[in-house]
């Protein structure tokens, strides 16, 4: 594929917008697409925001600015997709709407071209099933805001050819981004391996272990990590959040654990859904004041290593199911979500048998398959084998 392919976004959102902004920053020529007018205007509006600050900080010239903006072409028919070498559409998570998207496309575009899906949750061979050429089909599943966060994760269907897979890569990794490579499965690596995160704070508060503020000053006072989970939460919106877990534990047949929770069920029905409504875990009105952490080390330590040991316990599944290497694996959660390291190289810093006897403990403790320790941990014990040799 050409350096400066011509690229074609379908979707004025957010994250469609962020994607236009970012092509035509690498010297793409852009088609951005929306039925809307509304939505392409606040689009372009959102991507001379973010340029006018970059050049603001020094980091764009007046001259460079204008040129990205002349770059991007709106459009309100999708014939305006015609000529793009590389088409990534950031439409609603419908399979049924990105199905038909596609089966549009193929006849406005070259054989030759690919068509990328910005899905988060979606099958991307589902997706390719409405089209002809499915080999050409692909996932290219990028994190808000994407001209700033690094990480794009490319997704393999099981009939994308590795032509596609080489040529999308190298595409996005002229763009400076980090690719890595995920197997077509439910919530690839990033939105999998996470659940934990969320999933297993809520259980500890919900068993009266611990109050939120005391889960987050665990996890960033002795994880390094950047915000806690109920932090985090309130970040994204419990709402979305909530729609995540739900669409990952239906995706896969309501396996334990990826188990909902029913307190971030309430909060989303009582309408606290974090920083986007003024109030969720914590109060973010004006001159709220929010509880201090009040826990002992003995009790932070227990609640970090719990949640750790769970968030390894998936890594480890992604590995042993053979979604994605030990590289990747670790980088997708360094770069998509921020943690201090990769969870991998964690579980060898800490000692793998002290990882599998954490989880044995929780698992003899609650007999729940949440807790199952995943058998390539049970091995490498059993081998004295590490992660990273």
């Amino acid at each position: 594929m050409a350096s400066k392919s011509n690229i074609s976004v379908i979707g004025a959102g957010t994250m469609g917008a962020g994607i236009a902004q970012l092509a035509a920053q690498q010297g793409h020529e852009v088609s951005l697409f929306d039925l809307s007018g509304e939505s392409l205007e606040r689009a372009l509006t959102s991507i001379k925001r973010n340029l006018s600050r970059l050049k603001a900080k020094g980091k764009l010239s007046d001259v460079q600015y204008e040129t990205t903006i002349k770059r991007i072409k709106l459009g309100r028919e999708l014939s305006s997709a015609k000529g793009a070498n590389f088409v990534i559409e950031a439409v609603s998570e419908e399979l049924e709407v990105k199905q038909n998207l596609f089966r549009k496309l193929e006849d406005i575009v070259s054989d030759s071209a690919i068509l990328a899906t910005n899905t988060s949750a979606l099958s991307v061979t589902a997706v390719s099933a409405a089209c002809k050429h499915r080999s050409r089909v692909i996932g290219a599943h990028f994190f808000n805001p994407a001209p700033v966060m690094p990480l794009v994760e490319i997704v393999k269907g099981v009939l994308t050819s590795e032509e596609t897979v080489a040529n999308t890569r190298a595409l996005l990794n002229g763009w400076s981004k980090t690719c890595v490579l995920a197997k077509d499965t439910p919530a690839f690596i990033v939105n999998r391996v996470a659940r934990p995160f969320y999933g297993e704070a809520l259980r500890i508060y919900e068993e009266g272990l611990a109050d939120f503020v005391d889960i987050d000053y665990a996890m960033k006072e002795l994880g390094g990590f950047r915000m806690g989970p109920f932090e985090l939460m309130d970040f994204i919106g419990n709402d979305i959040n909530f729609q995540v877990t739900e669409t990952v534990f239906k995706a896969f047949y309501y396996d334990p654990r990826f188990k909902p929770s029913f307190t971030q069920k309430r909060m989303v029905e009582a309408g606290l859904l974090g920083r986007k409504s003024a109030k969720g875990y914590y109060d973010y009105s004006d001159g709220a004041q929010n509880p201090e952490p009040r826990i002992d080390k003995k009790t932070a330590e227990e609640i970090f290593y719990r949640i750790l040991v769970m968030l390894i316990n998936e890594a480890a599944d992604v590995v042993f199911l053979k979604v994605a290497s030990i590289e990747d694996t670790d980088m997708a959660m360094i770069k998509g979500v921020n943690y201090p390291k990769g969870l991998l190289k964690w579980a060898d810093e800490i000692g793998i048998s002290e990882v599998l006897s954490r989880l044995n403990f929780l698992y003899e403790e609650y007999g729940e398959d949440r807790y199952r320790p995943n058998p390539l941990l049970r091995r490498m014990v059993k081998t004295h084998a590490n992660f990273y040799s």
